[in-house]
């Protein structure tokens, strides 16, 4: 990933192993892993916002810097996800989630996994020309594409930037089948869209809701929907005929995994399909800032959470092995998977997403002068398309 260069950055120097913010996931900047050095604070020179008498009361605004990105089609060699094409159209995440497998990605931006990744954007603002440019290629082969796989893209900065609607309207328009993954109701806003693409088999969106309890999810992903909010959205996406599932995920031993069959339940009772799962993976930085996140919300649980994930990854906070690595290995990793397994039985759904049709795409360059054809609204993109 490439750091935007033709805009400065609007952003303050680091301090880090700071108290917990209010609405962010966390206060601390660690330095990164591709870092010559690291700074901390000796207490001489500080921000107005850490002197105030409650720390939990400061405020740490969002920063988004437009990027002319170079591609926006990321290739998945993994066996462990079922797409091969994802596109995130944004870099970085407001929703602030700890456990987010994705912070390590803001290393490549020379930016700290740990609030930079929440608080300091990236918004692709090329994406939808970008992904045209893509689907016209000579010998294209479509295949289904998963938007917002790393960071979600229907964050909080989508309702004033609107790539995310840009992207779905190239996709829409050009027939091609797409998936979504997304904490946000935000998604809601896109219903026509996601309805036409499903009347053909084209679309599927998959809500992730990690809990129920609105209190932990505050603490946990601060800035995504409630877990009720999210719930109404999967509802709405049912009624409005678009194939929905729920990610429960990540479980995470002794905080949310005893939930596991109320989610499963309220997802069904609202519309979800199908449910899928992920156990919690802790790589790179995340390791650490998640840690210290236990020991500020959950300290008396924290010791035996930790243990329980080394015992999902072999001994580690987070082992990178194909197979295992989204589900976990070993005793623990077994029971989480037959009482997902028991929930889909007792509800009668599967844990398969829908078939995507990839038949009837038309290659960008023959919608050109076709008369009947609806092209992108530029009012959310960035200028017309075709």
């Amino acid at each position: 990933m490439d750091r935007p260069t033709d805009t400065p950055l609007p952003w303050p120097d680091a301090r880090r192993d700071a108290p917990p913010i209010k609405g962010r996931g966390t206060a601390t900047r660690y330095a990164h892993r591709f870092a010559a050095t690291e700074r901390q604070s000796d207490g001489a020179s500080r921000d107005p916002a850490e002197l105030e008498s409650d720390p939990s009361d400061r405020r740490v605004p969002t920063h988004v810097v437009p990027e002319q990105a170079r591609s926006i089609l990321s290739r998945n060699d993994s066996p462990d996800v079922p797409f091969t094409w994802a596109i995130n159209p944004y870099r970085g995440c407001e929703h602030g989630c700890i456990y987010c497998y994705a912070r390590p990605t803001h290393a490549y931006l020379d930016l700290s996994p740990g609030l930079d990744f929440e608080t300091r954007l990236v918004a692709k603002v090329n994406a939808a020309d970008l992904l045209l440019q893509e689907l016209a290629k000579p010998g294209y082969e479509p295949s289904p594409i998963a938007i917002g796989s790393a960071t979600d893209a229907y964050q909080p900065i989508e309702r004033e930037w609107g790539l995310t609607r840009s992207v779905i309207e190239v996709l829409d328009a050009v027939r091609h089948p797409f998936s979504i993954v997304t904490k946000s109701a935000t998604v809601e806003r896109d219903i026509d869209l996601l309805a036409s693409a499903a009347a053909r088999q084209q679309a599927y969106v998959m809500v992730s809701i990690t809990t129920l309890d609105s209190s932990l999810s505050r603490r946990l992903e601060p800035r995504a929907a409630s877990p009720i909010r999210r719930l109404q959205t999967v509802r709405r996406l049912a009624e409005s005929g678009v194939p929905v599932g729920v990610n429960v995920a990540p479980i995470i031993p002794f905080l949310n995994e005893p939930e596991i069959e109320q989610i499963v339940e309220a997802a069904v009772d609202a519309g979800a399909s199908r449910i899928h799962y992920t156990v919690v993976r802790l790589p790179w930085e995340v390791a650490p800032l998640f840690t210290e996140w236990l020991q500020h919300h959950v300290p008396d649980r924290a010791e035996r959470i930790v243990a329980r994930i080394r015992d999902l990854h072999g001994d580690q906070l987070y082992r990178a092995r194909f197979g295992d690595r989204m589900k976990g290995d070993g005793v623990w990793a077994q029971l989480i998977r037959s009482r997902i397994e028991r929930a889909r039985r007792v509800h009668g759904v599967s844990g398969d997403g829908p078939p995507l049709v990839v038949q009837g795409f038309e290659p960008p360059r023959r919608l050109v002068g076709r008369p009947g054809r609806r092209a992108p609204d530029p009012s959310c993109g960035q200028g017309a398309l075709f």
